[in-house]
């Protein structure tokens, strides 16, 4: 991961949404590894902050398990990105996994389902997640940067679930010297980690059960499917 940011967007096709945006910044052309330092030190410091200013002590551990999902998740992207835009990897798949954007539109989705659950579903059983953490009335700054984060939090949720899937369409589609299997097998195990840190979030929405089961099946997901693109690169499967 020590290829410049800046450096790996000028061709914005083969790029996550994350990339481009951050590759589009005037002027910005630094380290994978400082970006996501940046990114990580950046909001956790508003979370001390806010969680400080507001007196809202039981937002700082939870919502540092969202920024750690976030920026940790931002790394396994730049460094799926990187192993996937290495020689011989298929360019169909490059293009499914970049340039449809579907992880976009995944992020979306979860992010709506995450809200209606928050705002709509989960006040009707009193005790709500966002009254948990913020109080009973949200101040709006810390409430305007849990969405925030949640957002991120959704976008990679729905980046892992991508990758999983063009992984194994892209294992199944494809057989491959020794040298790119080596590199999709790569993509893959980081596919796997990314799916399993997301985990961490799990003790925090234990006491709701939808949450939790949302949770827990999309990483349970993750496993399973890029666990069986895994295999299918051992075997050399070729459906096309």
């Amino acid at each position: 991961m020590g290829d410049a940011v800046g450096g790996q967007r000028d061709v914005y096709g083969e790029a996550w949404v994350y990339e481009s945006l951050v590759g589009a910044i005037p002027g910005v052309d630094v380290s994978d590894r400082f970006a996501v330092a940046v990114q990580f030190l950046g909001f956790e410091a508003a979370l001390l902050a806010l969680a400080a200013a507001y007196g809202l002590p039981g937002a700082v551990l939870p919502g540092t398990a969202a920024v750690l999902v976030a920026a940790a998740g931002s790394a396994f992207m730049l460094s799926i990105g990187a192993q996937a835009r290495k020689p011989g990897v298929p360019v169909r798949y490059r293009r499914l996994l970049f340039a449809s954007s579907i992880e976009v539109v995944l992020g979306v989705v979860a992010y709506v389902v995450l809200l209606t659950y928050v705002f709509v579903y989960d006040p009707r059983d009193g005790a709500t997640l966002f009254a948990a953490l913020l109080g009973e009335r949200p101040p709006l700054v810390p409430a305007a940067f849990a969405l925030l984060v949640l957002w991120d939090v959704c976008y990679r949720v729905g980046t892992c679930w991508w990758a999983s899937v063009v992984s194994l369409w892209r294992s199944l589609a494809y057989e491959f010297d020794a040298e790119t299997a080596a590199t999709v097998r790569a993509v893959d195990r980081r596919t796997l980690a990314f799916g399993a840190l997301q985990s961490v979030l799990l003790p925090f929405v234990w006491t709701h059960p939808p949450l939790a089961v949302a949770v827990a099946g999309h990483v349970a997901a993750v496993v399973v499917v890029t666990a069986a693109s895994l295999v299918a690169v051992e075997r050399g499967r070729q459906l096309d």
